[in-house]
């Protein structure tokens, strides 16, 4: 069954990444590259889906990583 809730929130995250997508390029300089743009476009994602972690509990407390890592 089409869970009509979903499909609509999904269609609004898409307009509003394809809106993220136009601002950030608008906001770098006329000179910039495709590199440039695929770079901070990476970088934005990047940022997003960690905040998203956080959001979601989906993160390793300071001290467990201290705790895995040995001290040399």
């Amino acid at each position: 069954m089409l869970d009509i809730g979903a499909l609509t929130n999904e269609v609004i995250h898409m307009a509003n990444v394809k809106e993220a997508a136009k601002k950030l390029i608008d906001h770098l300089p006329d000179q910039a590259t495709w590199d440039d743009i695929v770079y901070e476009m990476y970088v934005k994602q990047k940022i997003e889906a960690g905040l998203q972690a956080v959001r979601e509990g989906r993160t390793i407390p300071h001290e467990e990583i201290e705790r895995r890592i040995p001290r040399r």
